[in-house]
């Protein structure tokens, strides 16, 4: 099966049609092996126009209470990824910051980034949630890029908080960076990684 017949997507369900939420047993296979490829693997080619459309597509239907939207999304890819990369190593070599400048690694490799950008609205929702749903965005972001056959890695680093650096992605002061999801081909498949044990991690509430 070739990457496009498993992007083919139905119809986007028009406002107040009802949804069907069917079974989705492959989603739950595939959710007990999710793994995500390093940064450093993922070469090209990475993901088409299209495909690119179709993730953002597909992370703008997370959870969003008040219906808000309050994150967008940058893409990076080709020239215009390594010239972000460029100016971010001037910023960094200006400092005299060799070890900024290695950590741009993560970003120059992988043929592709979706910049998921956070930006709570004034409204009645908390902050909080609204941040939370940004997040929400690079996990689906991440997981469907998985879904479609590509490796991908959810990362921030260094200038995911400078100032400088987020000014180069064209943020605003009350904008931060959720996430730089990187995407590719995986040059090799991930290895398991140790996972925590659920029961160490639940508890029951009782009355």
């Amino acid at each position: 099966m070739t990457r496009r017949s498993r992007t083919a997507l139905p119809p986007a369900p028009a406002f107040g049609e009802p949804v069907l939420q069917p079974e989705a047993p492959q989603v739950l296979d595939f959710l007990a092996r999710r793994r995500s490829s390093s940064a450093l693997t993922l070469g090209g080619p990475g993901p088409s126009s299209a495909e690119i459309e179709t993730l953002i597509r597909l992370a703008s239907r997370v959870p969003d209470h008040g219906k808000l939207s309050p994150w967008r999304f940058v893409v990076l890819a080709g020239e215009h990824k390594a010239a972000f990369a460029d100016r971010l190593e001037t910023l960094a070599r200006s400092r005299g910051d060799n070890r900024a400048v290695a950590k741009l690694g993560k970003l120059r490799t992988p043929p592709a980034c979706i910049a998921v950008i956070s930006r709570p609205r004034e409204a009645d929702i908390r902050e909080w949630e609204q941040v939370l749903s940004a997040g929400a965005v690079c996990t689906t972001l991440l997981y469907a890029a998985s879904a479609m056959g590509f490796g991908a890695n959810w990362i921030t680093d260094w200038y995911a908080y400078d100032a400088e650096a987020c000014a180069v992605l064209g943020l605003s002061e009350a904008e931060k960076v959720a996430g730089f999801i990187l995407i590719g081909e995986a040059g090799e498949p991930p290895r398991e990684r140790e996972r925590p044990l659920p029961e160490a991690l639940v508890s029951t509430w009782t009355a």
